[in-house]
């Protein structure tokens, strides 16, 4: 079950939505993959959950943790019901709402914040099945933090013209888009985000292969490369398994297969 809440409209131009999924992966030991996207996303479940790290370590994970951005699927193990509320950021907003500089690297954080106090307050709506009052706790939480911290409007019409492009527009369109220079932009998109634009672009422009791979797994690759803006198929193709760890056309039979038994919403969270 995946259900995705529009936020108030003061609070747009830092979070894109919130959601909430709840699985249910029986007794046994079972692990799901995160895809990469354009988000970072703040995490509160409820349940059991680790990370396995690319060395195979696993690592608990308090709730609330960070979902930075990706450059390869995240790997997770659990069991039984797992429930799951998120906080979908824009990743030049996402440092700015938590109050901390960004780290630079990919992956799960495991930060200390303020924030984790909401989890007390959440668990018992959780219990009881209300996510509407999650919601309403969470909208609360953040229109106050939003209240006290200044959105650069320089990286929000840059975000703005990145994904309104599908993450297809050059640096130097985003930097005319955002009314400003090269080097200025990609100064402040570092120092908010801890990446490039170039980076971030990258994986929206996946995040939109990816999407429609799922949603229309018969898709044709070359007319998609040529959608998006890549060289050919070949080029689609090569940053397609940089990011996912498999082909495209390996990635569209998975979701042919799967899509019937997890309906159409995209979910990044996908058993393994």
């Amino acid at each position: 079950m995946h259900q995705e809440f529009g936020p108030p409209e003061v609070l747009r131009d830092t979070i894109k939505c919130f959601w909430y999924d709840h699985r249910q992966f029986g007794d046994q030991e079972a692990t799901f993959q995160v895809q990469p996207d354009g988000y970072a996303e703040i995490i509160f479940y409820f349940g059991n959950l680790h990370y396995i790290s690319v060395s195979g370590n696993l690592q608990p994970l308090p709730s609330p943790f960070l979902m930075g951005l990706l450059n390869q699927p995240a790997v997770f193990q659990t069991k039984g019901r797992l429930e799951i509320i998120g906080v979908r950021c824009f990743p030049w907003t996402v440092f700015d709402l938590l109050g901390f500089p960004p780290s630079g690297k990919n992956g799960v954080h495991v930060f200390v914040h303020s924030i984790a106090q909401l989890q007390a307050r959440l668990a018992p709506l959780m219990a009881s099945g209300r996510i509407d009052g999650i919601m309403a706790e969470l909208e609360q939480y953040f229109l106050h933090i939003r209240s006290q911290i200044a959105v650069d409007s320089m990286l929000a019409k840059a975000g703005a013209a990145m994904r309104n492009a599908n993450g297809t527009i050059p640096v130097s369109h985003v930097a005319m888009a955002a009314h400003s220079t090269v080097r200025t932009l990609e100064r402040k998109f570092k120092r908010s985000s801890g990446f490039s634009v170039k980076d971030v672009s990258g994986l929206i422009r996946f995040e939109q292969v990816r999407n429609q791979l799922w949603h229309h797994p018969e898709s044709n690759l070359a007319g998609l490369a040529h959608e998006l803006g890549y060289t050919d198929q070949a080029h689609l193709s090569r940053e397609f398994k940089r990011y996912s760890g498999t082909t495209p056309a390996a990635f569209a039979r998975n979701a042919k297969e799967r899509k019937h038994a997890a309906g159409n919403d995209f979910v990044a969270f996908v058993q393994a």
